[in-house]
């Protein structure tokens, strides 16, 4: 036997990658330092972005938009698109408006207001699903018909003289330590967390993530496609419903208007969290973050005196930014 061949190999050297590196190939890491970097900006270069009456009116602002983004972030993970989210608010606020103001019960309002949301919702699931339409035709068909019923049931008139106990909802600020913070914030919260354990914890969420990612694999697994666009599609109507009934009673009024464009700023914010458009990867902590960023630029350019009819440019050039970055993190990866 040669001398060589009893020699043991050279130790190579260990090249899996650091903590940071692991890090910052997190998106959702990537645009939580994104957002503190603003936060740190406008601290500096502003008087009154860092007070509390400001901060938590930014809270407040984008709250309605996140809820609703929790659910379009199941809808984009299993592949689709739901552009009917917008409308779907202002429906679900009409409804229950429409409701209180005739006599019935608020809390019965509410509810009934969120069942005929989930059930467009599950409409949206079997157009998508059963009869094969794109998503996008789908949803924005949804889309047009709900905003139709808006101005339809309305008149084109918002529905004022809503219940006291109806409005506390999008206005009351609960005592948290020294803070009044937005109830609307704190529903935000507590809805990211079943929305993380739904996605992240039960065997549905493993569904929604594999159907996502590869269709025609998770149906050769016995996943059932159907059912899962059945329930995605459904969260997202239910979840945009919560937010639209928080919108409402922040504003005080029901009107055919609300919600306007707001499809985009949902889905905006599930994409510059770091949920591809691809399907099968993110999650809701991402959605959050991506509407806080949202909202805090918003709350940027008036503190700084940027011109109000140029800001939809601003959002615009962040969403192509996130994509472009999500897209060269893939690559890299």
């Amino acid at each position: 036997m040669s001398e060589s061949s009893d020699q043991s190999p050279l130790p190579t050297a260990d090249r899996s990658p650091s903590m940071g590196q692991r890090l910052l190939k997190n998106q959702v890491f990537t645009i939580f330092l994104i957002l503190l970097t603003m936060v740190a900006f406008l601290g500096i270069f502003t008087s009154t972005f860092l007070t509390a009456t400001n901060i938590f009116n930014v809270l407040r602002a984008f709250s309605w938009i996140a809820i609703a983004a929790f659910g379009q972030s199941m809808v984009v993970i299993g592949g689709g698109i739901d552009l009917s989210c917008g409308s779907t608010m202002a429906f679900a606020g009409i409804t229950a408006a429409m409701l209180m103001v005739v006599g019935v019960n608020v809390i019965l309002s509410i509810l009934i207001s969120l069942g005929i949301g989930a059930f467009l919702g599950f409409l949206n699931g079997v157009m998508v699903s059963k009869t094969r339409l794109p998503p996008f035709i789908a949803t924005m068909g949804m889309m047009s018909i709900l905003r139709g019923f808006c101005y339809g049931l309305t008149n084109g008139w918002p529905v004022r003289d809503l219940p006291r106990s109806f409005l506390i909802l999008g206005q009351r600020d609960l005592n948290i330590l020294i803070w009044k913070v937005p109830l609307p914030a704190l529903i935000m919260i507590f809805l990211a967390f079943i929305s993380f354990i739904y996605l992240g914890k039960t065997k549905v969420g493993y569904h929604i993530y594999a159907v996502g990612g590869n269709e025609y694999a998770a149906s050769l697994a016995g996943i059932d496609a159907h059912r899962v666009k059945y329930v995605i599609y459904t969260l997202s109507a239910l979840f945009a419903s919560v937010g639209g009934i928080l919108m409402t009673s922040r504003l005080g009024v029901a009107a055919p208007t609300a919600a306007q464009g707001y499809e985009l700023d949902i889905i905006a914010a599930a994409v510059i969290g770091g949920i591809s458009l691809d399907g099968g990867e993110g999650n809701v902590w991402g959605a959050l973050i991506g509407a806080a960023i949202m909202q805090i630029l918003r709350n940027a350019l008036v503190l700084m005196g940027f011109p109000a009819y140029w800001q939809p440019s601003a959002i615009g050039a962040v969403i192509i930014g996130a994509v472009m970055i999500d897209q060269y993190r893939k690559k890299r990866g």
